[in-house]
Formats: C-alpha cells, sequence, structure tokens
C-alpha cells in the first residue's frame, strides 16, 4: 500500500512532530497545571474543569492548508508549517457561567502575552441566521516576567491556545460534532439545527440568571435581628414574641437563620436544600418565625448537651444541623420527633434528667399566634 504523496513541508513537518511529540506532551501538561494554580486563586469564578491536548499532526497540517497554504503558494516564498499553528498544543478552561469566560481572560492576560483573541460567543451572536457558539479562543505565550524564571525557562517559546468556556458551551461543541452535515442540507433541517443550538444558548443565560436571582433572594431575606442567643428571660420585652415575621420557610430564610446562630459557619447548598425539606417533612405548618423561635428558646440548654456530648465522644461530630436537630426536638417534642435517631433521642433525654438544671426554655407561643406577631 502506497503512502499518499507528501509535499517537502509536510514531510518537513512529520519530522518536526515526531521529534517534538515528547516536548509538547510535557508543555501542555505544564500549562495545564499553571492555568489550575493560577485560577483556583481567585474564588469569584467557578471551575469546572482544566483540560489539555496536543493537537493531532494531520489535523495541524489540515487547519495549515485552511488558513495558509494557498497564499504562501502564491508568494512562492519558503515557510515551515509549524511557525504558523500556534495550537499545537491546547489548554480548555471550563466554567459555569457565560460572565466569567472575560473574568478568566482578564486572569489570563496578567500572566501571558496575548498573541490573538477570537471571541466566537460575539461573532455568532453578531449574526442573525447563526447559532452554535464556541466561547472564547486566546493564542498565547509566557509574558516576559513569566519566562524570565528559570523553571519556566523551558517553555519559554513555546505558544498554545487557550479556549475558555462554559459547560453548555462545552456540551454544545461535543454534540455539534457529531452533527455531519449542517450547511449543504434541506432547510427544514437546518433550522431544527439552529432551534437546537438556541436551545442550549438560551440554557446558558437561564443559568447565569438563576444564579443571580438566587443571590438576589438571599440579598432581600432580611437578616435576624442581633439578639442573645440564649432564651428569653420571662416578662421580657421579647419573650414569648417572634423575632421575624412569620414568613415561608425555605432555603433562603433558613440561610439567614442558620447563619446568625451558627456564625462564621459554612453551609453547603445541596445540605441545605435536603434539611430543609426534612425540616418540612417533620412539620408543614413550619415557617420561618416559628424556626426561629424555637431555637431561641432552646440553644442554650442543647450547647450544653453539645459540649457533655463531645467531651465524651471527642471524635463524634455535634455538626449545626444537629444542633438544630436536638433544638427542634427539645422545643416539641412530639412535632419532631423524627428529627432524631432513636439512639440519639434517648441520650438526650438520659442527660436532660440527669441535669434538670441545665434545661432552660423560654415560653413559647402558638405556631398560630407567632404568625400573626410583628416583627420584632
Amino acid at each position: 500500500m502506497s503512502l499518499p504523496h507528501l509535499t517537502r513541508e509536510e514531510a518537513a513537518f512529520h519530522q518536526y512532530y515526531a521529534r517534538e511529540r515528547p516536548v509538547l506532551e510535557h508543555a501542555c501538561a505544564f500549562y495545564v497545571a499553571l492555568l489550575q494554580s493560577i485560577l483556583s486563586k481567585d474564588q469569584s469564578i467557578d471551575i469546572s474543569k482544566v483540560e489539555g491536548r496536543v493537537k493531532d499532526r494531520d489535523e495541524c497540517i489540515r487547519k495549515f492548508s485552511r488558513k495558509y497554504r494557498a497564499a504562501l503558494e502564491e508568494s512562492n516564498e519558503p515557510f515551515e508549517i509549524q511557525h504558523y499553528l500556534t495550537d499545537i498544543v491546547g489548554v480548555r478552561v471550563v466554567c459555569l457561567y457565560e460572565d466569567e469566560l472575560e473574568k478568566v481572560a482578564q486572569i489570563v492576560r496578567s500572566h501571558f502575552d496575548v498573541i490573538d483573541v477570537t471571541d466566537k460567543v460575539t461573532a455568532v451572536e453578531s449574526t442573525e441566521a447563526s447559532f452554535g457558539y464556541k466561547g472564547l479562543h486566546l493564542d498565547l505565550r509566557l509574558n516576559a516576567a513569566q519566562a524570565a524564571l528559570p523553571e519556566l525557562a523551558a517553555y519559554a517559546h513555546q505558544t498554545f491556545e487557550l479556549q475558555v468556556r462554559t459547560i453548555i458551551q462545552d456540551s454544545w461543541s461535543v454534540l455539534d460534532h457529531q452533527i455531519k452535515y449542517k450547511k449543504s442540507i434541506p432547510g427544514d433541517l437546518k433550522r431544527r439545527i439552529n432551534v437546537l443550538s438556541a436551545l442550549f444558548e438560551l440554557a446558558d443565560r437561564e443559568f447565569r440568571q438563576i444564579r443571580d436571582a438566587t443571590e438576589a433572594e438571599l440579598r432581600r431575606t432580611p437578616d435576624e435581628p442581633e439578639e442573645a442567643d440564649g432564651p428569653s428571660e420571662a416578662g421580657s420585652p421579647r419573650a414569648g414574641k417572634a423575632t421575624s415575621a412569620g414568613s415561608e420557610l425555605n432555603a433562603f430564610t433558613f440561610l439567614k437563620i442558620a447563619n446568625h446562630f451558627f456564625k462564621g459557619t459554612e453551609f453547603e447548598p445541596q445540605k441545605v436544600d435536603l434539611f430543609v425539606e426534612d425540616m418540612r417533612a417533620w412539620s408543614p405548618e413550619l415557617n420561618r418565625s416559628r424556626l426561629n423561635t424555637l431555637l431561641r428558646a432552646t440553644i442554650g440548654t442543647v450547647k450544653r448537651y453539645k459540649q457533655h456530648y463531645e467531651d465524651l465522644h471527642p471524635e463524634g461530630s455535634f455538626n449545626p444541623y444537629t444542633v438544630i436537630r436536638h433544638c427542634l426536638y427539645l422545643g416539641d417534642r412530639v412535632t419532631f420527633r423524627r428529627a432524631l435517631r432513636n439512639s440519639s433521642r434517648e441520650a438526650f433525654e438520659a442527660w436532660l434528667q440527669a441535669n434538670p438544671s441545665s434545661i432552660s426554655l423560654a415560653p413559647q407561643p402558638s405556631p398560630a399566634t407567632e404568625d400573626r406577631t410583628p416583627p420584632a
């Protein structure tokens, strides 16, 4: 079987590629690690993944042919293919939201020299008849300050292409490559492809808007009053009074209460979601006001029990969710019986019986009364 005819330049590139492939692989791994390190320092960006690849040899030649061969051959000037390819090494950064693309680009510009930028998002959005964007592409090399570092000297002249995409853009790109024919096809099929790609674009915007709406909802939810976390004294102005309006108990209102009672604690969104659902299952009528009142009335006692428990079980876990479970149970043993496992409930009851002087409960209004109580 005869090999396809290679031009002199293609044969030279084959030799270059075979010789330099190990170096290119090392450079790729280096740039992936460097970008992971750089981007991990910025907590305002949610990075899904950073990955790299060395472009396939024949794909390099095809790209060169599409972009440069005709003009170079017309000029009749000698050339070497590798000098025209800045993306033999490629790195992809995938973030969560579309407004993070430019944030990543700004961070990258402080560590690298930008050779070229291709903004495929803007290019597609400015074309009425086209969808299916692929993100932001930057051709880069180390800047002078980075290249001067002895440990980076080996990579000083190695360019690479950085693709910055959202998860949605990355997914569309993968699927888009599976569509074999997109241009010379019947109009109805082309329209279906455009509709599909438009749905991906819409999903990207919806994810960002949901994130923004979630953050706005958290800001709108009023904070809990800065009052002592222990129980009220009987007869005091706030005894038996709800400390916030009887609003719906949801993830946002729960977080405001939790962050008040457990300052400095990071509450993972997924755990918050599940815990609020658990509380709603135990007591469908439970609202923000009722939860706040139950915690204020019982948390002093539960904190003393928590200290006792941790003294006996140094390796045990008594996290804020466990504290809240005990507070709910102590505040209403019937309604919140399921908040504690049998073993936890029995241990708590035994301690309560052995330490009656440690129990201090504020007078509690009924839920019906509480709902009508104005904010403190």
